[in-house]
């Protein structure tokens, strides 16, 4: 009898090597709102997650990369960072404490939290991260994939 292992996943995540990244925030947050990602682009959806955080808190690069922006964007403030294997992470309201260009390490600040994310009723932070205009569950980055066996649909022998 043969076994296939598929691995089931709700939703598209990124692939990155095993401990490459890491939470944006120290302790690790509570997640507020999880990842919902919408069937098709325009249609409403969470394409990110909200983490509790504190005012003031400093917010982490998740990993290595380079800043691309830190500024604002419809009155937020963001903080985006490009990751090798073409993946960016963005991070708001976060009061910028680096600036475009500048390389960063997993760990270091990026920020600062500032209050005023209109999906969360106490202060958080959302944190994105897509593939270029592919929005991807952030959390399945530092998180292990359930693999679950699935019946095969032919015998093998």
């Amino acid at each position: 009898m043969c076994v296939v292992a598929a691995i089931a996943l709700s939703t598209p995540v990124a692939s990155a090597a095993p401990g490459a990244f890491d939470w944006p925030l120290r302790p690790k947050p509570q997640v507020l709102t999880p990842f919902d990602r919408p069937e098709h682009d325009w249609l409403p959806g969470h394409r990110g997650v909200d983490l509790a955080a504190g005012e003031g808190e400093p917010v982490l690069a998740v990993a290595d990369g380079t800043v691309v922006f830190a500024g604002s964007v419809a009155g937020k403030p963001v903080v985006s960072v490009d990751h090798p294997g073409g993946l960016r992470s963005t991070y708001e309201p976060v009061s910028a404490s680096v600036t475009a260009g500048t390389r960063v390490r997993r760990g270091t600040v990026v920020g600062f939290v500032q209050s005023g994310h209109g999906s969360c009723t106490s202060t958080c932070v959302h944190w994105g991260i897509r593939r270029g205009r592919d929005y991807l569950d952030p959390t399945a980055l530092i998180r292990g994939h359930p693999i679950r066996l699935k019946p095969l649909d032919t015998p093998h022998g």
